[in-house]
């Protein structure tokens, strides 16, 4: 028996006016379509129609014309504040029954934000994608923001929200709004680690956000300062698409506001001009203590993108567009726990121990949530003699392979893949036991001299333990070690455990419970000994 084909929704019905050049008055040649989670945006050159879509997310509520309305013309008010030629005004859509009209009609079903169309050629993202953004561009930005700032009128109303339990609300929001994700885009042991790093954080300097509150420096500011949303032309900057729908999010610490637009040149793997753009607008603004916060509010807004990624419709996206989705929210979050361990900058992460205390293992999943790439000694020793990783190899190719000369060799290659990757402003993770302090003295001694940040992470375990990891590898094949249980005697004669006095940088961790467990323990001391 047949049926009847089901009839298009009203928002179907809607998007298939939006995309006919023949809905428009103008009658552009081509219209494209582009969504968000909260918008439907039609470019219909010269013109960009923007309608907001009927949604709750608990930070913004557009369910009600009324609402979408109201929050068209806060949209229109609020922007033009930085960019006041782009915005035409609000306009009704007309409606009955099953159509549509710009122009006509007795009922107004939703209304638009009309603006004009920007080359897209110079947004920032797409300077990014020439290589073409300079200092030079940055500099333009930076005076423009600073002269939008410094004249901003004095708000009580917004500089409440600088209080420190008022920007919880923020930070919790984050964390109840991804708890779903946990287990896809970010593990459980980073998940938690970020809420430490949030707690700790705003509990450590509760009194330079009241000063920061009091001083004038939470303001009325945009709140989506993101690449895709400056445009830069010779004649211009124009900085657009505020937050318009909650002042809660708008009014923040200029701090908060320039850490946006820096996460997102680290996002797009620009260390350097990240740098040069908060450097340049504490400047600019005479703030030196914006360059303190900084990192923490980078933190905050790379969790934000992450849940933002989230909020997308998976549901109706093709396999590849949801996998995309997926993987920026992966590395953001990478990138909001990059800034709790580290800061912005370069740093290297040394995992080191005995034999079988879970040195590869962590190693590894430190790597997968940090985004930071892993060296292995066992794998650079093997890979640099044309071993096959998983084969444990016979006793004399092992003396050869286990050499002095050898190891200095391994040792040395470590330390050169630290050095490259710090001088390009990156972090990375070293895997290696260290057994021998002259290694570790070598290599320190490296890195002081090219100022470069580091931590060492020394695993113990308890000695059941131990010999329970090393017989089991005696049955896997995916085990790069050639460590065995009949080697134990040997390997910790040979050992040369740091002592207390040794480096101030290093943590002693216990790695004898579950690997989430030590995973939590390791992010959460390497906080503690950040902040």
């Amino acid at each position: 028996m047949s049926h009847a084909a089901s009839s298009p929704s009203r928002q179907e019905r809607l998007l298939a006016f939006l995309a006919s050049p023949d809905s428009y008055p103008h009658r552009p040649a081509s219209v494209e379509l582009i969504q968000t989670h909260i918008s439907i945006v039609a470019l219909a050159p010269p013109w960009v129609y923007k309608i907001k879509k009927p949604v709750d997310f608990g930070f913004l509520d557009f369910t009600t014309l009324e609402q979408r309305r109201h929050y068209c013309e806060e949209e229109v008010r609020l922007n033009r504040r930085l960019c006041e030629e782009l915005y035409v005004g609000v306009v009704p859509l007309y409606g009955a029954a099953d159509t549509f009209s710009w122009t006509e009609g007795d009922d107004v079903v939703e209304v638009a934000v009309k603006m004009h169309q920007l080359d897209p050629a110079y947004f920032l993202d797409a300077w990014l994608d020439r290589d073409a953004l300079t200092d030079a561009h940055l500099d333009r930005v930076v005076e423009r923001l600073a002269a939008f700032y410094e004249a901003l009128p004095g708000s009580p109303a917004a500089a409440s929200w600088g209080r420190p339990q008022r920007l919880r609300i923020s930070i919790d929001e984050n964390f109840d709004q991804t708890e779903a994700m946990v287990g896809q885009a970010v593990s459980a042991p980073a998940f938690e680690a970020l809420r430490f790093f949030m707690d700790r954080f705003l509990d450590a300097h509760a009194r330079l956000l009241h000063h920061r509150r009091s001083a004038g420096h939470v303001v009325d500011g945009h709140g989506d300062l993101r690449l895709e949303h400056i445009h830069l032309t010779d004649e211009r900057v124009c900085i657009y698409d505020c937050i318009e729908f909650s002042q809660r999010l708008r009014a923040v610490d200029v701090a908060n506001d320039v850490a946006f637009l820096a996460m997102d040149l680290d996002m797009h793997d620009r260390p350097a001009l990240a740098r040069t753009f908060a450097d340049r607008m504490a400047d600019a603004l005479d703030d030196p203590d914006l360059l303190h916060l900084i990192d923490f509010y980078k933190s905050y807004r790379a969790h934000v993108r992450a849940k933002i990624e989230g909020f997308q419709d998976l549901d109706a996206m093709t396999d590849p567009q949801r996998h995309r989705h997926q993987q920026r929210a992966r590395r953001f979050f990478q990138l909001a726990l990059r800034y709790a361990v580290a800061d912005s900058g370069p740093f290297v992460l040394i995992v080191m121990g005995s034999v079988a205390t879970g040195k590869s293992t962590q190693a590894a999943t430190l790597g997968d949530v940090l985004g930071w790439p892993v060296v292995s000694s066992d794998r650079v020793r093997k890979e640099t003699a044309g071993v096959p990783l998983h084969e444990r190899p016979d006793d004399a190719t092992r003396d050869a392979l286990y050499a002095a000369e050898r190891t200095e060799t391994v040792y040395a290659t470590l330390a050169e893949d630290a050095l490259t990757h710090a001088a390009q402003g990156r972090g990375i993770i070293l895997d290696a036991t260290f057994s021998r302090r002259t290694h570790r003295d070598a290599l320190r001694e490296r890195l002081r001299s090219q100022k470069t940040p580091y931590c060492v992470v020394e695993l113990t375990a308890r000695d059941e333990v131990i010999r329970a990891r090393l017989a089991q590898r005696e049955d896997s094949a995916d085990v790069v070690s050639d460590a065995r249980l009949a080697d134990l005697s040997m390997l910790r004669d040979r050992y040369e455990p740091p002592d207390a006095r040794e480096d101030a940088f290093h943590l002693t961790i216990d790695a004898s419970g579950t690997p989430d467990e030590t995973t939590q323990q390791i992010l959460t001391d390497l906080i503690r000994l950040r902040l």
